[in-house]
């Protein structure tokens, strides 16, 4: 079955290859979006590794509670997930607040977490973009599509294809806005957050395994802020020049060689 019933969350997944013998692949979608924006990449991941490929909840074909939407909470869902199919470890790709959720999945359960892909993280953000976040939080608590879809507009380059633009604003308006508004305030608000700096600094300090940031190109100067956080020595940041947030769909086999060329050598 394509659904984990996890007590107070129902959670869409895939599972590609269960038999494979190499490390499993755990792919995490990002805020307003859901496990298809993994579909260019999950065949070629599949052809020597498990590949899990959930919905978080409020997303996509998950089930949307009234809350549970701060990233530790989304990173108990996987774990929950992972004990289901009795999955010990994975390597984690994260996408934007996917990004997120796989770092507190690193540091609140670390035995379950070989290395870290992170694709233009939902973290690190600092003080002069933060600032426009509480007019954010509100704007998505009156009127929660409006917003997000104004907001995802940063999210493309003139070479970003039409396509992916189509597909998350569809995504977008195919989100319950409960499930919009708190995901975003559970990431940049409240006393626990750790995507603002400098509790980012903190918190993702705290991460043991190797990790692969890939940046935009919008953001290369938080690439060099993160490389000063890492703990092991085969971690590292990539800026990838001319793209935009959504890189890993707009070049998906240039990244999967980068991704897939960076486990390899951490044999």
């Amino acid at each position: 079955m394509p659904f984990a019933d996890l007590g107070d969350v129902r959670l869409f997944y895939t599972d590609d290859n269960a038999e494979a013998a190499g490390p499993p692949v755990l792919l995490v979608h990002g805020f307003g979006a859901d496990s298809g924006d993994w579909d260019p990449h999950i065949a070629d991941l599949a052809t020597d590794q498990r590949v899990i490929a959930p919905d978080l909840r409020g997303h996509g074909h998950s089930s949307a509670p009234a809350s549970g939407y701060r990233p530790r909470d989304f990173a108990g869902d996987l774990v929950r997930l992972l004990d289901r199919l009795g999955i010990e470890r994975v390597s984690a790709f994260g996408h934007s607040m996917g990004a997120v959720v796989v770092s507190a999945l690193a540091v609140e359960h670390p035995h379950r977490v070989s290395a870290l892909v992170c694709v233009d993280p939902g973290y690190g953000q600092p003080p002069e973009i933060a600032a426009a976040f509480p007019a954010m939080i509100e704007g998505l608590r009156t009127d929660a599509h409006a917003t997000a879809l104004a907001n995802d507009a940063w999210c493309y380059t003139p070479a970003t294809p039409p396509y992916v633009r189509t597909s998350h604003a569809r995504k977008i308006l195919a989100t319950p806005p409960h499930a919009l508004a708190e995901s975003f305030a559970g990431m940049f608000s409240g006393a626990d957050q750790f995507c603002l700096r400098p509790a980012a600094d903190h918190y993702l300090a705290r991460r043991e395994c190797p990790v692969l940031s890939c940046w935009s190109a919008a953001r290369s100067a938080s690439a060099t802020w993160e490389a000063g956080l890492f703990k092991h020595p085969a971690s590292t940041t990539l800026s990838w020049p001319g793209a935009g947030h959504r890189l890993h769909e707009e070049r998906p086999a240039e990244f999967l060689l980068v991704a897939k060329d960076w486990l390899t050598s951490l044999g």
